[in-house]
């Protein structure tokens, strides 16, 4: 009997110590599997989304789930759950996931004037370095063309825009840019509001006038200013995208008239576009993403 109560006491210790040791914890698949709305969710969902950032040609499920580290089933119900809010899209032919156009227009949200200047600005010296004239980029802010950031040439008779001038949408080449890329209805009301007041001979001073020359900046994708706000300076433009082709600034060259030539002019317009279209990657903008934007 105490053999056998010594052996009971044994096993009821043995059974209690058992009871207070931990369990193996499960693998990492099976706990996102458990808790598919936990805290540990919205991590892989998010480690799935960085995973799929890093291929611009998109991803496949298979390549993902190693690259993640996750199960298969667990990774498909979570990017099968952004697909559904559009933060990823899958490629109908490969199937392939790549990110979707919600995540582009979040950080395009993000991109402040501040950002703004510090990435054109470095462009803007680089093109006085090589024209000698004044570089600007702008913006919209209302009815007017808000200068950013500007850069001087070491030519004679610099422009004298400065930054933070504001000038009216239509008087300058950076100017038309934006009204370009306006929406019917927005620029409609522009002209309504527009004050068409004649600083130069050359100004625009009817809606008529600038609707013309804004279907050529649409045409020719740049517009130029011609002694139209002061009159012996000549301005070019081209306009600055972001992440979602949206429109968010121009980018300007600008010089006395008797510096532009029709050589000059043709040569500053061609490296204009490379600027911009530089700047434009900097956003986040890509040419082959937007092509029939």
């Amino acid at each position: 009997m105490a053999r056998a109560g010594g052996r009971m006491r044994m096993s009821e210790t043995t059974t209690k110590r058992a009871a207070r040791a931990p369990m193996p914890a499960a693998p990492e698949a099976e706990i996102e599997e458990a808790s598919p709305g936990g805290v540990q969710s919205l991590a892989r969902a998010f480690a799935i989304l960085e995973e799929v950032a890093r291929h611009r040609d998109g991803i496949g499920l298979s390549d993902l789930c190693r690259k993640v580290g996750l199960h298969s089933s667990t990774t498909f119900h979570l990017i099968k759950t952004m697909v559904s809010l559009g933060y990823v899209r899958q490629l109908p032919d490969s199937k392939r996931y790549r990110l979707g156009r919600p995540v582009f227009m979040l950080a395009a949200q993000s991109l402040d004037e501040v950002e703004m200047v510090s990435v054109a600005t470095p462009f803007l010296e680089e093109l006085s370095a090589l024209t000698d004239e004044s570089a600007i980029f702008a913006v919209r802010m209302n009815e007017h063309l808000a200068i950013l950031a500007r850069s001087c040439g070491t030519g004679p008779f610099q422009a004298a825009d400065h930054g933070g001038a504001a000038r009216p949408l239509h008087t300058t080449a950076a100017g038309k840019v934006l009204l370009a890329g306006m929406t019917a209805e927005r620029f409609e009301a522009y002209l309504r509001r527009a004050e068409w007041q004649a600083r130069t001979p050359r100004s625009i001073t009817s809606p008529e006038a600038l609707r013309a020359e804004i279907m050529e900046v649409r045409r020719s994708g740049m517009a130029i200013e011609n002694g139209e706000y002061w009159p012996e300076v000549h301005a070019i433009a081209v306009g600055v995208h972001d992440f979602t082709a949206r429109l968010v600034g121009a980018v300007s060259l600008s010089g006395p008239l008797w510096r532009q030539s029709a050589d000059v002019v043709a040569e500053r317009a061609a490296l204009l576009r490379e600027t911009a279209g530089r700047i434009s990657q900097q956003f986040g903008y890509s040419a082959a993403d937007h092509s029939g934007c």
